[in-house]
C-alpha cells in the first residue's frame, strides 16, 4: 500500500493550495479517505474526511475554507485549501481507513508572508 501526497509549498496568507494524494495497493473506492495535519510542537489532528459515498466532515477551523474531494477512477483524494492562514502551517498527511489505517509520508504547507 502506498499513499503519496503532493501539492504542498509556501503560500502567502489568503492564498490557496491544492493537495493531492494518490493511492495504490488498495481498493480505493472502499476506503474512507482523510487529511490530517501536524504543526510543529503539536499533535496530529484531523482536518477532513470523505467516505466512499462522498460524505464529508471537517474540523471547525477549516470549515468554509477547505474542501475535500475524491476521484475513485484516479485513486486520488484532494484537499482544496483557500483563504489560508499562518495557523494552517503544518505537515499534511493523507490517510486511508478501511479496518486498517494507512498513512502517507506527508507534504509541508507553510503559510507565511
Amino acid at each position: 500500500v502506498q499513499l503519496v501526497e503532493s501539492g504542498g509549498g509556501l503560500v502567502q496568507p489568503g492564498g490557496s493550495l491544492r493537495l493531492s494524494c494518490g493511492a495504490s495497493g488498495i481498493i480505493f473506492s472502499r476506503y474512507v479517505m482523510g487529511w490530517y495535519r501536524q504543526a510543529p510542537g503539536k499533535q496530529r489532528e484531523l482536518v477532513a474526511t470523505i467516505t466512499s459515498r462522498g460524505s464529508t466532515n471537517y474540523v471547525d477551523s477549516v470549515k468554509g475554507r477547505f474542501t475535500i474531494s475524491r476521484d475513485n477512477a484516479k485513486n486520488t483524494v484532494y484537499l482544496q485549501m483557500n483563504s489560508l492562514k499562518p495557523e494552517d502551517t503544518a505537515v499534511y498527511y493523507c490517510n486511508a481507513k478501511y479496518g486498517a489505517d494507512w498513512w502517507g509520508k506527508g507534504t509541508l504547507v507553510t503559510v507565511s508572508s
